[in-house]
């Protein structure tokens, strides 16, 4: 299978992020409208709950409905509040040597996916992430050398809260350090059960279980799969393994104690990586994150693309991923 991906560069929302708006949006208003559009959140009800829970980024928002044509259905899609429900399979550990790094693969359908690495300066803070719904993030990091990446909670439970890519982009614009990473999680309301991974350039780190009808948990794991606690979608968990994976991650970080490029290695190989894109569990990269040294790794089977601060260059990539029919190394 292959995949072109971009890497854009613009530090203050203009062209290219309107473009990148008009050339998707036809598919994301198809996903929006799915449950129709009275099921979602009048633009008014949006607006106010972002002003309630992220009121630093309210300019920003206003800025991109602006740049997207300023229709209700883009202003109510871009606010990620209440949107329809959505599953991800996804790993992610810290590896805590002497340069502490973030490793996660990102598992989902390879059709529903910006494969956009967006570098910007939005309101004042450099960030560089992947990108999720043309402003949210699936991981990421800022010029404060702060890091995190999600993996979904494997939890039912839906209710009244924001979508997780606009979440992780809030805490990249707003924190400095993982302990305020933590303490804006705490109180912010997610829609579905997710779990966030942060790291800082201090060594610091905490993974936090958020979901929609219970408090945030905020711990020191360094391992997040597709559960919070126990696996309760249990179809799910067998089929994607979380379980399974996140025992191996626990064993390489606490028995085997492997060096740094065998551990990020593994996230290339079975348990780890998956190639079932038919079922919407595959892996679609595996991101390395260097928080003291601000700079990101995109990793696939066979390609390696390097990204910073300091050495953002704009440019596209045709990766080949491997399907089931394909060896992964």
């Amino acid at each position: 299978m292959d995949m072109i991906w971009r890497a854009i560069s613009e530090l203050q929302p203009g062209p290219k992020w309107a473009g990148l708006f008009h050339e998707y949006w036809p598919d994301y208003r198809r996903w929006w409208l799915q449950d129709g559009a009275e099921s979602r959140p009048t633009y008014g009800a949006c607006r106010r709950a972002l002003t309630i829970h992220m009121p630093e980024i309210v300019p920003l928002y206003d800025q991109l409905c602006e740049l997207s044509g300023g229709s209700d259905q883009a202003a109510r899609f871009l606010s990620f509040y209440c949107p329809p429900a959505y599953v991800a399979g996804c790993s992610q550990a810290i590896w805590p040597g002497a340069e502490p790094v973030l490793v996660r693969n990102y598992d989902y359908s390879p059709h529903a996916f910006d494969r956009v690495i967006l570098d910007t300066s939005w309101l004042g803070r450099r960030v560089v992430g992947i990108s999720d719904g043309l402003w949210g993030l699936v991981d990421g990091m800022n010029d404060a050398g702060l890091a995190l990446s999600l993996t979904f909670g494997g939890r039912r439970a839906v209710g009244d809260g924001f979508g997780v890519p606009l979440i992780l982009r809030y805490i990249l614009q707003t924190c400095d350090t993982a302990q305020q990473a933590g303490a804006a999680l705490a109180r912010l309301p997610t829609h579905m059960s997710y779990n966030i991974t942060v790291i800082d350039e201090r060594r610091n780190f905490l993974t936090a279980a958020m979901a929609p009808d219970r408090e945030t948990r905020i711990s020191h794991a360094a391992v997040a799969t597709n559960h919070q606690d126990r696996a309760e979608m249990h179809l799910q968990a067998r089929f994607t393994a979380t379980v399974e994976r996140e025992r191996f991650l626990l064993n390489r970080l606490m028995l085997h104690r492997d060096p740094e490029e065998k551990f990020i290695n593994a996230f290339l190989k079975p348990p780890l990586y998956s190639s079932a894109f038919g079922e919407g569990f595959g892996t679609l990269y595996t991101a390395v994150y260097r928080p003291r040294l601000r700079q990101m790794e995109l990793r696939w089977p066979g390609a390696l693309w390097k990204l910073g601060f300091d050495d953002f260059v704009e440019s596209s990539r045709m990766i080949h991923t491997p399907t089931p029919r394909e060896p992964a190394i």
